[in-house]
């Protein structure tokens, strides 16, 4: 449904059937006049010229004013553009009324009267109105966009001096004034014409209902314009089909005013249509040009027209050119900087230490801390995420304040920040504890502290990669053991305990796979958070199995169904066991997901595909690796490369293939297992 257009709360309804009869009487009065001049044009005499040729004629084009200068005055939005362009008609219906009331005011004096500076004062009203309502309908407009219509009027200027001012003169007798008066209507028109096509293209051909019979309204004059140049030159009646054109386009300027505004996503000033109009410009400057060398020559003013229009094409470029390095600068800019907190992303880092790198040496020392918050999430998921935002944003602040002239701050995303500091032959502990004292924050129910990674180049690392693994390996560690007397920490060395006591050779192999997990779960990018709870399952994925009894836990010879299903439970007892601890109920979801397969034939759920989660999937491909390699009692373990071999074969259908891809990566490079 078409939405009404919108009325000030005051008068709403006196004011909307003002508009509602105006907008009638409008058209009421272009039917009344059109239906004459097509069927009755020489009817009624001087008494039906005076009615119909001045009081509608001129009724119509107040009315076009009087409904633009209203939705201006009424509305705000789009005010300006509104007002212009009223004012722009009313000038235009004034010079009329003047040329109504006495004809000689014009045809008896010489150029330029006051009925004519009021016409001519209808172009630039209608330009700036252009301009106007197409900026409001683009995410930006651009100054060089304005120069265009300077450049087509220059370029227009220049094809009529060559084309249509030798003949005019000759026909003038080289009268100035009558020169200029001949000339400025055309020129005016084609140039109007021009901008309103190059609008068009502007927003892609989609003007929309309010542009659009704007745009249409001003062609009408121009076509009228024409239509009245051609009767005059020809003899013709003056009173045609096409003088219906001037009060139509004064109406529907008028109806384009309360147009409905229907919601439509801003239109991009970019790509090669923006090129289209100084092109053509220039390309018909230069057409000029190139005659005046290969002749015969060009008119004098044609000539230094073609060469201002070429200058003026230049500066166009030139502009465009420097809104582009502009918007590249930004776009960089935005690229390297976290949207949250203004700080510089991964990528900024990454490349801030590429730089550091390189310039590296015995004494231009560089150090990574690496940071990552302890209790934000428990504090995200209390307060919720704005709440959690903000507190990321004044962390942020703390930390750019706290290592301003001593080093950068950046944020990875998460919790998860960073500073690149060069320290040369100091140490970095004094700015990593004024670091971690600003990424803290304590309150009621809540305290939020930081671990702290650190690597030093070149000392212990030559290259990017390496500072951030160690960094990174150094953050971990430090994180682990700042938990190491919480609650969620005791919980599991009881929890691996009690499966040391029941199953001794079972300890080996939850390391194993825990070890595993963690440089898997570091290949998919994980945060510091998402890695210690991938490797807490890795750890704790075979507690259910504290409930299997020995005889089937141990049987040498094939599990019969019941059995098998007795073991297939082990899963689901152990995320009963973790969850009974909150902070380890994101554990005990991975533990249940971590026999299932990637083609749904696993257990407890049959899960295919992506719905297992990733850090369960990334233990059952580090689980089968390292069951298949370690020597048991009953079964020696097989190489790393046949090892492999097996992942790779059930990849898709037993194992993730990315998760199988990342791991392979891994021991290609640690084990030296042939790729």
């Amino acid at each position: 449904m078409t939405p009404a257009p919108h009325f000030p709360p005051l008068q709403g309804s006196l004011r909307r059937v003002s508009i509602t009869r105006l907008r009638a009487a409008s058209v009421v009065g272009l039917v009344t006049y059109a239906a004459r001049a097509t069927l009755w044009p020489d009817g009624g005499g001087a008494l039906g010229h005076h009615v119909f040729e001045d009081a509608v004629f001129n009724g119509l084009l107040v009315a076009g004013a009087l409904l633009c200068l209203l939705r201006g005055i009424w509305i705000a939005e789009e005010r300006p553009a509104w007002l212009t362009l009223g004012t722009g008609l009313a000038a235009w219906a004034a010079g009329t009324i003047l040329f109504s009331a006495n004809p000689a005011s014009v045809t008896g004096h010489g150029f330029p009267t006051l009925p004519d500076g009021l016409w001519i004062a209808f172009y630039p009203a209608a330009f700036l109105t252009l301009g106007l309502l197409v900026g409001r309908r683009t995410r930006q407009f651009y100054a060089s966009v304005w120069l265009d219509g300077l450049v087509g009027a220059l370029a227009i200027s220049a094809l009529a001096a060559q084309l249509v001012l030798p003949p005019i003169v000759a026909g003038t007798g080289g009268d100035a004034t009558t020169v200029v008066a001949d000339l400025i209507y055309p020129l005016g028109d084609l140039l109007l014409a021009a901008f309103v096509i190059g609008v068009f293209g502007v927003v892609g051909w989609r003007p929309g209902p309010v542009l659009g019979t704007v745009g249409i309204g001003l062609l009408l004059t121009t076509i009228a314009d024409g239509a009245s140049l051609y009767a005059s030159a020809t003899g013709t009646s003056s009173t045609t089909l096409f003088d219906v054109l001037w009060p139509a386009s004064a109406v529907a300027l008028g109806w384009a005013a309360w147009q409905p505004t229907r919601p439509s996503p801003n239109v991009s000033l970019d790509g090669r249509r923006l090129l289209v109009m100084p092109w053509i410009f220039g390309l018909a400057a230069l057409a000029l040009l190139a005659q005046n060398i290969v002749g015969p020559a060009v008119h004098p003013a044609a000539y230094a027209l073609a060469v201002a229009t070429t200058a003026g094409v230049l500066l166009r470029m030139s502009l465009t050119f420097s809104e582009n390095l502009t918007l590249v600068a930004r776009s960089r800019a935005e690229a390297l900087t976290d949207a949250l907190t203004g700080l510089g992303n991964r990528r900024s880092l990454l490349l801030d230490v590429d730089d550091a790198a390189r310039m590296a040496g015995p004494h231009q020392r560089y150090a990574v801390l690496l940071f990552d918050l302890n209790g934000f999430k428990g504090y995200n998921d209390t307060y919720g995420h704005p709440a959690g935002d903000a507190l990321l944003a004044r962390l942020g602040d703390r930390l750019v304040e706290t290592v301003t002239n001593r080093g950068r701050a950046y944020r990875l995303g998460g919790d998860e920040f960073c500073v690149l500091a060069r320290i040369d032959d100091d140490t970095p502990d004094p700015l990593a504890g004024d670091a971690i004292a600003a990424l803290a924050e304590h309150g009621e129910g809540f305290s939020v502290t930081t671990a702290c990674g650190i690597a030093i180049l070149p000392d212990e690392a030559q290259d990017t990669s390496a500072a951030l693994a160690l960094a990174d390996q150094r953050l971990y560690e430090n994180k682990g053991h700042g938990r190491a007397t919480g609650e969620p920490d005791a919980t599991r060395e009881v929890l691996l305990q009690v499966l040391r006591e029941r199953e001794p050779d079972l300890h080996e192999h939850l390391h194993g796979v825990a070890s595993l997990a963690r440089e898997v779960a570091r290949g998919f990018g994980l945060s510091a958070e998402e890695l210690d709870t991938v490797v807490r399952a890795a750890e704790l994925h075979d507690v259910g199995k504290v409930a299997v009894p020995d005889a089937i836990l141990h049987k040498p010879a094939r599990l019969d169904p019941a059995e098998r299903k007795i073991i297939e439970r082990h899963s689901e007892v152990g995320e009963r066991i973790l969850a009974v601890a909150p902070a380890l109920r994101p554990v005990a979801r991975l533990v249940r997901a971590s026999h299932e397969r990637w083609d749904g034939k696993g257990y407890p759920d049959g899960l295919t595909g992506e719905e297992i989660p990733l850090g369960a999937r990334i233990v059952a491909v580090c689980d089968a690796f390292d069951a298949m390699t370690t020597n048991r009692p009953y079964q020696a373990g097989t190489d790393p490369e046949s090892a492999l071999e097996e992942l790779v074969r059930h990849a898709g259908t037993q194992f993730d293939p990315a998760v199988v891809a990342v791991f392979a990566r891994l021991i290609v490079r640690t084990h030296r297992v042939a790729a």
